[in-house]
């Protein structure tokens, strides 16, 4: 008599399915693809694994074409990925339009914003089933499991759902996952982002974070759960990946998506190092690029040169602020002038670097916004970079929304959270500042000034490093550094005298259609700038991509 295999002390769901004859409904997997969801591709390689067939469908694809498809595949499961609250209302949506089409199988959603405001989840989705909560990845799927078996998934463990009598029920939650290593590798059925002609393939080295920022909400969606808040791959298997999508799929250029890239403290810095280790035994290094996510207080020379030598090329910092109260207000644990080391470490040797900034906050004054301007025109008068920043938003789970709520400031909804600035002017002044940056398109959205000449660096970054004998390097880059300055310079002056004509209660001196011609302007130099380097390099370049035919780049 056949035996039935064993795996961890049970029988192969699989195997028993297939000896049984019991057919298996697939699980439809939908959220946002744009750029890579690591998050549904750890959920797809752990289903998957487990014997499952699953379904990735991007949420912005036309929602019709989405019903056709769920139709036909008539899952067991529907998962929606939502990260951001301000896509509850759409996500909905579509939740509405699967059930109006007929689809009767088990709904379920997870992400930070569900994991962390079930109740507003629910609410905002009322023809959800469950919640998924945290690391979702064992949860789905037992989930998936227990639906299989037609068994009642009300019990188990890391589930919120709604109950008959319109209750919320919020079960014992899962701890975290102790070790990611037993996680098998994410499925990236996504189209990467590309630049010239090199794919950025997105990677995670760790989860969790150890900093308690007031208005970011990931270190309490880790700290919400049991278990030990950040947790660190193996090296080897990291680089094994990167090994393997080098290989496999010619990846060379890497984004580390991790919330704070391992680095700070003895422990971490000596992961690291081993790590630029293993890339030299694995003979990675001058073979790929990578780009992390970290600090200011974690840049030294010493370190970060290492890194540079192994391939590190990009760095991203949330500098937030160049006022010393601000970052107070923001709970950052640093100083100004711990962020201006950091960018002139990496200016000198060599390692370009973006940042996050908030132009605004709650305690911001006009003095303050003032003071933030000339921060952002000391890191950026080198012209090497794009003048950006935004307005700190209350986001669900953040400390800063709670304290705002107590002090009777806070405005808006789950989908446009908002506040009161202490001084009533500064309301209008945030308010025609976005009004006639949206309007000429200057900071926000991808065909943007800032965006674009951020792209245009971008790929100076990559040229220097992937492209060998370009022509005319030193030339292109004094001719956008000089296009970088006078954006920069125009957008800092913009703003301030704003600042002065709304403190003082005068109308400011605008002209939006001659800021709207020389936002164009600029970008219409940018664009003939950067498309002649790249053209007159375009054979260069076609040779290193391994591109024999003549193409536009």
């Amino acid at each position: 008599m056949k035996q039935l295999p064993i795996m961890n002390g049970a029988v192969s769901p699989a195997v028993r399915d297939e000896i049984l004859g019991t057919k298996r409904r697939p699980v439809v997997l939908i959220g946002f693809q744009n750029q890579g969801n690591l998050g549904i591709g750890y959920l797809a390689s752990t289903l998957r694994k487990n014997g499952y067939e699953v379904e990735v469908i991007d949420f912005e694809i036309d929602p019709d074409l989405i019903l056709e498809r769920v139709k036909f595949l008539d899952p067991i499961l529907v998962g929606f990925s939502l990260i951001f609250q301000f896509y509850i209302t759409q996500f909905s949506s579509l939740i509405d339009k699967l059930r109006d089409g007929g689809i009767a199988c088990h709904f379920t959603m997870g992400g930070h914003f569900p994991s962390l405001s079930y109740e507003e989840a629910l609410a905002h989705a009322p023809n959800l089933d469950s919640v998924v909560r945290f690391e979702g990845e064992l949860t789905l799927l037992e989930l998936v499991e227990t639906l299989h078996r037609d068994d009642d998934w009300r019990g188990l463990q890391g589930i919120a759902y709604r109950q008959t009598d319109g209750s919320i029920v919020c079960n014992t939650l899962r701890p975290l996952i102790e070790s990611l290593d037993i996680l098998p590798l994410p499925d990236r059925e996504f189209k990467p982002m590309s630049i010239l002609g090199h794919d950025i393939m997105p990677l995670i080295a760790s989860r969790g974070c150890s900093r308690k920022c007031s208005f970011c909400s990931i270190h309490t969606f880790y700290r919400a759960v049991p278990g030990k808040i950040v947790r660190l791959r193996q090296i080897k298997n990291v680089a094994d990946e990167m090994r393997q999508l080098y290989e496999e799929r010619d990846s060379k250029i890497f984004l580390f998506q991790d919330d704070d890239f391992p680095i700070v403290g003895p422990m971490w810095r000596k992961w690291t190092l081993s790590f630029v280790d293993e890339l030299y035994r694995q003979d990675l290094v001058g073979k790929i690029i990578f780009k992390i996510n970290c600090r200011a207080d974690v840049v030294e020379t010493e370190l970060f040169e290492i890194l540079r030598d192994a391939g590190l090329y990009l760095v991203y910092m949330g500098l937030e602020s160049g006022s010393e109260e601000g970052l107070e207000v923001l709970n950052k644990g640093l100083s100004v002038e711990q962020n201006l080391n950091a960018v002139n470490t990496l200016k000198s040797i060599g390692v370009m670097f973006q940042y996050g900034f908030m132009l605004f906050d709650p305690s911001s004054t006009f003095n303050s916004v003032r003071e933030n301007l000339d921060f952002l025109r000391t890191i950026t008068r080198d012209g090497d970079l794009a003048a950006t920043f935004c307005r700190m938003l209350p986001y669900d789970g953040t400390a800063v929304k709670d304290q705002l709520a107590a002090e009777g400031r806070l405005r808006g909804d789950v989908t446009n959270p908002d506040y009161d600035f202490l001084d009533d002017r500064l309301d209008g002044f945030f308010r025609e500042i976005t009004e006639t940056l949206n309007m000429v398109g200057w900071i926000h959205g991808v065909r943007s000034l800032s965006p674009k000449l951020d792209w245009a660096w971008h790929e100076v970054a990559v040229t220097q490093h992937m492209f060998t004998g370009v022509k005319g390097f030193g030339l292109y880059r004094d001719r956008l550094s000089a296009i970088t300055k006078s954006a920069n310079e125009m957008l800092f002056d913009l703003v301030e005298e704003l600042s002065f004509a709304h403190e003082a209660g005068r109308p400011g001196k605008l002209d939006a259609e001659r800021l709207d011609f020389e936002c164009h302007e600029l970008t219409n130099k940018l664009l003939a700038t950067r498309n002649e380097f790249v053209l007159s390099n375009q054979a260069t370049m076609l040779k290193v991509l391994g591109v024999e035919e003549v193409e536009t780049v």
